[in-house]
């Protein structure tokens, strides 16, 4: 936690992972973010994976260090709030429909320099998912070996969304602070996959050649890298960027005479062409896989670090949570024990470091409703009384 944005108040009323990420990196940055959420929770709430209890943990760690209002938005009363909430405070983060009573428009009504930021499936506003946008731009058939579609289980397009949202929000602020004028971004999933497709480069690769890429497995696409197996069955993934990696790679695995037969008999030089040694990968990859194959784990990750050749071994997401480089003695994490659910775990702050700035732990996240009272009297000016009966209507919620 870093306090960069100490004194910005955001609105962000929203639901499961690119919206609440928005939201989630500035609040670990030092904003002030207020979610609105349906009195009992959203639809979200509950999301797995979930305690024996039925409380999210993929909940309460996307919207970490933030604050908790529950309104009852089945009802114009608890709408109408949600509204001069946005008005008030004049920053927004949403995923709600472009249309109805969080429009932009009719928010600034109310607000004339209102800057909204709106996560969106379709540009048209129709619904959509990661797992289904990432399907429609083509990455699905890019990975595995075939025929059959692999979906990665990692909501990439939605982590992404997520904070170029954030990074919106702050551009449109900085636009508003020059001209005094309010604007709504719209980002949508499908432009930020699209868009990062063509900005790799595929877009013009696949107009280019008229033609998809090859499926490749867990080869690595225009360079030296893939998994391998060393004598004692660890699977360790190997990728090459720059030349002198290439050289110190051969060399430590002694084959360099090896390659350099290779290069003899097809009339090529690898030392310095990435694309050259994974077009012949037919031939360089059966010298690797015997050569890696006679090694034990140990004494390759010896041979490897000497050398300055990057590598990985497999690992499962459990290792990785015992691993102490990882997590253990890692400074984005800290002891949390105030979480919601009752379980105490490391929990995420900031991913950048400052090194000028001292890091803050992780804060909780909040439970539905903590933060009512306090947020409504605040920023709407409403009375002890007022609250109160706001309460015993149903109108308003507040955490049990």
């Amino acid at each position: 936690m870093y306090n960069l944005l100490d004194g910005l108040r955001i609105i962000e009323a929203s639901s499961f992972v690119a919206s609440p990420t928005a939201g989630l990196y500035c609040a670990q940055f030092g904003a002030e973010v207020i979610r609105v959420d349906q009195v009992g929770g959203g639809p979200d709430y509950h999301r797995w994976p979930v305690t024996e209890a039925n409380d999210s943990l993929y909940w309460e760690n996307l919207n970490r260090a933030k604050k908790s209002v529950a309104l009852d938005l089945t009802q114009p009363e608890g709408r109408e709030l949600l509204q001069a909430l946005v008005q008030s405070v004049g920053q927004f983060i949403t995923n709600f429909p472009a249309d109805g009573f969080l429009s932009h428009a009719t928010l600034a009504e109310g607000r004339q320099d209102l800057v909204t930021v709106r996560v969106m499936g379709w540009p048209d506003g129709t619904p959509a998912l990661d797992y289904t946008v990432n399907n429609a731009v083509g990455y699905p058939m890019m990975t595995g070996i075939g025929p059959e579609p692999v979906n990665h289980v990692l909501p990439a397009w939605d982590l992404l969304s997520g904070a170029y949202a954030a990074f919106a929000l702050l551009a449109a602020i900085r636009r508003r602070e020059q001209t005094g004028l309010g604007s709504e971004v719209r980002v949508p999933l499908s432009d930020v996959a699209i868009g990062t497709v063509a900005n790799l480069g595929g877009v013009a690769e696949v107009l280019h050649n008229n033609a998809n890429r090859s499926r490749l497995g867990n080869t690595v696409y225009g360079l030296f890298g893939r998994d391998f197996v060393t004598k004692d069955g660890v699977r360790t993934m190997i990728v090459v960027v720059t030349h002198r990696q290439w050289a110190n790679l051969i060399a430590a695995l002694g084959l360099t005479d090896a390659v350099g037969a290779v290069e003899a008999e097809r009339g090529v030089s690898f030392a310095k062409d990435d694309g050259l040694r994974f077009e012949h990968r037919d031939a360089l990859f059966p010298l690797f896989e015997a050569a890696i194959g006679a090694l034990d784990h140990a004494a390759m990750v010896t041979v490897f670090d000497a050398a300055g050749v990057v590598h990985s071994a497999y690992k499962t997401m459990l290792d990785a949570a015992h691993d102490s480089c990882l997590v253990g003695d890692n400074p984005i994490f800290s002891a949390s024990d105030a979480n919601p659910s009752g379980l105490a775990y490391p929990a995420a702050g900031a991913f950048g470091t400052i090194p000028q700035l001292q890091r803050a732990d992780a804060k909780p996240a909040p439970r539905n409703g903590q933060h009512s009272e306090e947020i409504l009297s605040e920023a709407l000016g409403l009375s002890s009384g007022e609250i109160a009966r706001l309460i015993d209507s149903g109108i308003i919620g507040i955490a049990k």
